[in-house]
């Protein structure tokens, strides 16, 4: 493979071994889907698509209590419309554990804060004219959520969404995105 900052091949085979890997989950519940708009900085925006194949409660940690915990893989399609970058758009695979906490109720719908570290892999090192360092990124997020419908299975989502190479090259000047997502 040419070390030219593109990984057009290798990506395609990552998805795939992910998305089989997930379509095979022992979870007894659903797989619940996601979908984000990415409003990032500059002219930077992109879309989000997220499978949640599995989700489970952790009971009575300590200062916390009960936390849920999901693990979700997405694709991400990012564009830059700003023409004077000549690599304009990029793509991610994205694992995260996602830890949620119910802080409020609004109208009887559950209010939680989330957070989760991840880790992703870029199609392209360059992007919106940056060197981006690696394919190799983490995903963090921060945000809070709202739960609705008569049997709560729906959920709407605001996030803090941070992807850089957390010092693993020189080159690390990271993006940041703010994500609405249903």
């Amino acid at each position: 493979m040419p070390n030219n900052g593109n990984l057009s091949g290798f990506f395609p085979l990552v998805a795939v071994t992910l998305g089989l890997m997930f379509s095979s989950s022992a979870s007894a519940a659903s797989p619940a889907f996601a979908i984000d708009y990415l409003m990032g900085e500059s002219d930077v925006d992109g879309v989000r698509i997220g499978l949640r194949p599995h989700e489970t409660t952790l009971k009575d940690l300590p200062l916390l209590g009960d936390v849920d915990v999901y693990w979700e893989v997405s694709l991400n399609y990012w564009s830059d419309s700003d023409s004077n970058h000549e690599d304009d758009e990029n793509y991610a695979i994205a694992l995260s554990p996602v830890f949620t906490k119910q802080f409020a109720t609004v109208f009887g719908n559950p209010i939680r804060w989330e957070a989760g570290i991840g880790v992703s892999v870029l199609e392209d090192t360059m992007f919106a004219g940056k060197d981006m360092g690696t394919h190799f990124q983490f995903e963090d997020r921060i945000g809070v959520n709202m739960k609705f419908g008569e049997q709560q299975n729906h959920t709407v989502a605001l996030r803090y969404m941070h992807y850089s190479n957390g010092g693993l090259d020189s080159e690390n000047p990271g993006i940041d995105f703010i994500s609405l997502s249903y």
